[in-house]
């Protein structure tokens, strides 16, 4: 038991003697030596965040509403200047004034082609708006796979050492290479996942908001036009 203590001691002390200094998150990168694994993961998340900055302005632009464009649309076509209504449109850079301006080259023509003429640019303008987002889930669902596939390497690595050098005095030394690329590959995999599925739910959540914003003046056009007196 005596014996017992003092290698335990011995060991302890060794490893207190050898500890490494304070890395920082590059350096443990550098010596993961998983550059294979991250270079990918580097590239995903560049990509993730120019959809997530583009897409997040272009949703901001479509939200925009000119003010009172939906009362100086009602108000041309209640006295017959469809020109008009149709100038205001072209001079809106929005996906509601697209919608109206459609629905107004119908007027004269049945409601319900009208109707159709807006619904169908309602569904191009949405799969606009939806434009390059199912490329982040697709992120989401990848990079954690990634990561993953970087650490089952990682952890080949560290038995394929171990099988080469066998119990000696620096085999943690000898396996401390496959164990950090495991866990670093891990966490790049899991940040980059996070990241694009945060960023995925986030505009989502903005395309569902101008959906029903579209919705909601599409009806109010329809209304319009089926006042009496249209």
């Amino acid at each position: 038991m005596i014996q017992t203590a003092d290698n335990t001691g011995a060991l302890a002390d060794s490893l207190a003697n050898n500890a490494a200094p304070d890395m920082s998150i590059m350096e443990i990168i550098v010596e993961s030596n998983s550059w294979y694994i991250l270079i990918p993961l580097l590239l995903m998340s560049i990509y993730a965040i120019f959809i997530f900055v583009e897409r997040f302005m272009a949703l901001r632009k479509a939200g925009n509403e000119e003010d009172q464009f939906m009362s100086r649309i009602k108000d041309y076509v209640q006295e017959g200047k469809l020109d008009s209504a149709k100038n205001l449109c072209a001079s809106t850079d929005s996906p509601i004034a697209r919608m109206v301006d459609k629905g107004v080259s119908r007027i004269g023509k049945p409601m319900q082609d009208i109707k159709a003429s807006v619904e169908n640019v309602g569904k191009l303008e949405i799969s606009r708006l939806e434009n390059n987002v199912s490329a982040l889930a697709t992120i989401s669902g990848i990079a954690p796979m990634i990561g993953f596939l970087g650490t089952v390497l990682g952890m080949i690595k560290v038995f394929y050492d171990l099988k080469n050098t066998g119990i000696k005095a620096d085999f943690l030394e000898t396996l401390s290479g496959g164990i950090m690329m495991a866990m670093v590959t891990t966490v790049a995999g899991l940040i980059v996942g996070i990241l694009a599925y945060f960023f995925y739910n986030f505009l989502v959540s903005r395309v569902s908001k101008v959906v029903q914003n579209m919705e909601a003046h599409s009806i109010e056009f329809i209304d319009i036009l089926e006042e009496p007196g249209n």
